[in-house]
C-alpha cells in the first residue's frame, strides 16, 4: 500500500510571485495533499490576511495555515533554526509531513526536523530569476513575475470626486503623466454621450455605467505603476441617478456600497475654479448644488477625503504631499493628517 504523501511549504509570500507558484504547483502535482504555512512579515505593508487570500483563491485544494505568531527572525544560526523547527512542529500538532518543499537553505534542517524529504525546487532561480525583495523595490518592473490578482493589491487606487467642471479629468490625466502611470477617465461621460436621450439615461443604463467603469479600472490596474488615478466612481453614478430619477436600482446601490472600500485615497475637487459651460452641463448653480450633495454623501458614508482647491499646480502639490507619506494599507484614521 502506497504511503500518503503530504507536503509542506512555508514563507511570507511578500509578495507571492511566480517562483513561489512554481514551487507550490510542483508540490501539488507530486503530493496527495499540501500544507502552505504563511508567516506574518515586517518587511511588507501587505497584511497576512491579504497574502493568505491570494493562496486560498489560487490554490483552493491546498490547506493554508496562517502563522500569525510565527517567528520573524531569519538566519542560519542554531538558535534561529531551532526556533522555527519548534514553532512548525507545534503548529502541525502531530500531522505527518513526508516532503518539505523549498528553494532555500533551510530545507535541509527543516526536512530533518520533520523526518521528511528535503524537496528543493529551482534553488538557483533559473526558471524564475526573481525574488520578493526585487519585486518590493520595483513592482512595476517585475510585474511579469506576479499574478494580476496579486499585482492589483499592490496598486494604490486614488479616486477624484466632485461636481461637473471641478477639474477631475484634468488632474487625473496630469498626475498620470507625472507619476509615469495610467489613469481611468470618467466612463459615464463617454457612455452618456453615446446613449443619452434628452440629456437623461434610464436607471438600468446607470448600472451599466458603474459596471463598465469598474471593468475598465480592473484592466488598467495591471498597467499601473504604483498608482492608478481615477476620475469618479460608482458613488457619483449613484448620486446622478438619485438626481435624475429620485431612486436607483438595487444593483447600483450595491456598487456604490462596494465603492466605499474599493479606493485607497479619495480627493474632493472643489468648485473654486471657473465653470466650463459646455452643452452637456446644467449650469454653475447645478454644480454648486451637486457639490453639496457629494459632500453630504461622503459624510453619511463616513468616507475620509481630502479637499483640493486652487489652481492645477496647487492641487497637484497637495496630492504629491499626501502620496509622499501614504502607504496603501495604512490606518485610515491617520489618513487626513497627511496634509
Amino acid at each position: 500500500m502506497n504511503q500518503k504523501k503530504t507536503g509542506l511549504t512555508l514563507g511570507k509570500f511578500a509578495p507571492l510571485h511566480k517562483g513561489h507558484q512554481y514551487m507550490i504547483e510542483t508540490a501539488l502535482r507530486e503530493m496527495n495533499e499540501l500544507v502552505i504555512m504563511i508567516y506574518d512579515a515586517d518587511e511588507t505593508e501587505i497584511p497576512l490576511s491579504v497574502r493568505a487570500g491570494w493562496l486560498k483563491k489560487l490554490y483552493p485544494e491546498a490547506t493554508i495555515c496562517e502563522a500569525w505568531d510565527g517567528p520573524q527572525q531569519i538566519g542560519d544560526t542554531l538558535e534561529i533554526r531551532e526556533m522555527h523547527e519548534k514553532y512548525i512542529l507545534e503548529t502541525l500538532n502531530g500531522r505527518k509531513i513526508t516532503h518539505f518543499y523549498s528553494s532555500e537553505f533551510y530545507g535541509e534542517h527543516m526536512g530533518r526536523a520533520l523526518g521528511a524529504v528535503n524537496r528543493q525546487v529551482d534553488p538557483r532561480r533559473t526558471m524564475f530569476p526573481v525574488s520578493a525583495t526585487m519585486i518590493r523595490e520595483n513592482p512595476y518592473q517585475y510585474r511579469g513575475f506576479i499574478d494580476p490578482m496579486v499585482y492589483r493589491d499592490m496598486i494604490t487606487k486614488i479616486v477624484f470626486l466632485g461636481a461637473p467642471s471641478t477639474g477631475k479629468s484634468t488632474i487625473t490625466e496630469e498626475l498620470a503623466k507625472r507619476y509615469d502611470t495610467v489613469f481611468m477617465p470618467e466612463y459615464g461621460r463617454e457612455y452618456w454621450e453615446k446613449h443619452q436621450v434628452d440629456r437623461r439615461l434610464e436607471p438600468q443604463q446607470l448600472v451599466e455605467i458603474a459596471d463598465g467603469h469598474i471593468e475598465r479600472e480592473e484592466k488598467l490596474l495591471y498597467e499601473a505603476n504604483r498608482f492608478l488615478f481615477i476620475d469618479t466612481n460608482a458613488v457619483t453614478t449613484y448620486l446622478f441617478g438619485m438626481d435624475y430619477h429620485g431612486h436607483v436600482l438595487q444593483e447600483l446601490e450595491n456598487l456604490a456600497l462596494r465603492a466605499q472600500s474599493r479606493y485607497d485615497v479619495c480627493f474632493l475637487c472643489c468648485e473654486d475654479i471657473p465653470y466650463d459651460d459646455t452643452w452637456d452641463r446644467s449650469g454653475n448653480q447645478k454644480r454648486y448644488e451637486f457639490q453639496k450633495k457629494i459632500i453630504a454623501d461622503l459624510k453619511e458614508r463616513k468616507l475620509p477625503y481630502i479637499e483640493l482647491s486652487g489652481g492645477l499646480e496647487d492641487r497637484i502639490a497637495a496630492v504629491e504631499k499626501v502620496l509622499s507619506k501614504f502607504t496603501k494599507y495604512m490606518n485610515p484614521a491617520s489618513f487626513c493628517s497627511l496634509l
